[in-house]
């Protein structure tokens, strides 16, 4: 499929699930103020440091995270999703971005997660903010964690640029998957 004919597809079912609100009772999907996403990627760290101890020692040792709290996917054959997030440094908050992925094939049903990709180099971060969107799956090497890989991986084994994890899946939908979403600076 060649870009401009898959930018369309994005677009046009990343339109669909904020229009139908997938889990705001019908209501669409509103578009997070930088305080709000600030306290939701905070609190959402928090929990997935909490359930999850390696993403903890990771994060002490990455160069920034980028965290997406709440991401909505839905599709019936066609799918797609949307979520809005914050990069921070340290304790400071470097940008924000949304997240938007489109898919097609055998897939019935909705759900809401959350990821955060640790940038563990400069390369990555100058990646990230100099490119005009991050398709993850291209550029920077991201490892989506889970719990085999969580249990081989420590400070000293770290050789990627970004580590990613997907946590807090609520709703009807299988195969969660990060690669090919699109990660594009947005402003706040």
């Amino acid at each position: 499929m060649n870009i401009q004919k898959r930018n369309f597809l994005l677009t046009v079912v990343t339109a669909m699930v904020l229009a139908t609100g997938a889990f705001g009772g019908g209501q669409a999907v509103a578009a997070a103020t930088a305080e709000e996403l600030n306290a939701d990627g905070e609190r959402a760290l928090k929990a997935l440091y909490k359930s999850n101890p390696t993403a903890e020692k990771l994060a002490k040792e990455a160069k920034a995270v980028l965290v997406f709290p709440n991401i909505v996917k839905a599709g019936l054959v066609f799918g797609g999703s949307y979520g809005e997030g914050v990069l921070t440094k340290g304790s400071t908050v470097s940008g924000y971005y949304n997240s938007i992925s489109a898919s097609w094939g055998l897939q019935a049903g909705a759900t809401t997660y959350g990821y955060a990709i640790f940038l563990m180099s400069d390369a990555a971060i100058k990646y990230l903010e100099k490119s005009s969107g991050w398709e993850l799956g291209t550029g920077p090497s991201v490892v989506v964690v889970n719990e085999g890989v969580a249990k081989n991986i420590s400070t000293s084994t770290v050789r990627k640029d970004a580590y990613a994890f997907i946590f807090d899946q609520q709703g009807l939908m299988a195969s969660l998957s990060i690669e090919g979403t699109k990660v594009t600076p947005i402003k706040r």
